[in-house]
């Protein structure tokens, strides 16, 4: 989303890693503040703008106060009333929270789940994400189900917070707008799916049907397991089929969110 860049006022600077603000960043990144999301970088500044998350402060880096880009979105963080600050280099690298500082920080309010768009349309597409604790591969199985077209992601039991920095970083700004779920355990996933004509389908390793020999041009919740384990035996007995990916050996699995993007891209490939 482009905004248009036009003058800036002066905004207010901080020199000091003990002014309030920062400390309030290094909470968000800790996952200590409730339904705030940290926004890291010009990419997810402008995501959230462009989606309409509410934003509540944002932070510059001194040192880039005049590119285009940046100068683009202090005006529109300007336009609608969020309070911005510039940053030392020093400050801001404890308010960015990768390793090498961004160049813009924001603070917004976390999206709340609309259980109307999970299973939105006639034939819907969720992709149901079982105890997946790495957030990035949560980011980039997100990621995945936006480009295919999936209705929604349910982050269920164990997961990752869908939210988090480095999820939001890894869905590369698609958590910001794709409807995403939270259930407390795949078992109560699988009963809200079914409630809207779902059917649910295990992805296996090994001993399914193989994924192409599977209709998904109909309602269907797809449960993907985390990372080494998989999905829980007695999650498995719950689903109504199960399907594998083929592989040729010595391969035995593949990571979550490359699993996730085959699948979406098998059911748009069959609905289009």
């Amino acid at each position: 989303m482009l905004f248009d860049a036009v003058p800036a006022r002066s905004f207010n600077r901080i020199s000091s890693r003990q002014n309030p603000h920062v400390a309030q960043y290094r909470a968000a990144a800790q996952g200590e503040l409730i339904d705030t999301l940290l926004l890291d970088g010009p990419h997810l500044v402008g995501d959230a703008l462009a989606a309409g998350i509410p934003l509540e402060h944002a932070a510059v880096v001194s040192t880039a106060v005049d590119r285009e880009d940046i100068k683009a979105l202090t005006a529109e963080l300007e336009r609608i009333g969020v309070e911005t600050v510039v940053a030392t280099p020093q400050v801001m690298a404890a308010m960015s929270p990768v390793r090498s500082s961004s160049a813009i920080v924001a603070l917004g309010r976390r999206p709340v789940p609309d259980a109307t768009r999970l299973y939105a349309g006639s034939a819907p597409l969720a992709i149901i994400a079982s105890d997946v604790q790495d957030p990035g591969n949560l980011g980039a199985i997100v990621r995945a189900a936006e480009a295919g077209s999936a209705t929604s992601v349910i982050a269920a039991g164990a997961c990752a917070d869908p939210f988090s920095w480095k999820a939001l970083r890894g869905s590369a700004g698609s958590a910001l707008r794709l409807p995403i779920g939270l259930a407390g355990d795949a078992a109560a996933a699988i009963d809200e799916s079914r409630r809207h004509g779902c059917r649910v389908i295990a992805l296996v390793p090994r001993g399914g049907r193989s994924l192409y020999e599977i209709d998904l041009t109909r309602a269907t919740a797809m449960l993907i397991g985390g990372e080494g384990p998989g999905l829980d035996q007695a999650v498995i007995e719950r689903a109504d089929e199960r399907v594998t990916i083929p592989m040729h050996a010595p391969v035995e699995s593949l990571n979550a969110a490359v699993a996730a993007a085959i699948v979406v891209y098998e059911a748009l490939r069959q609905r289009t």
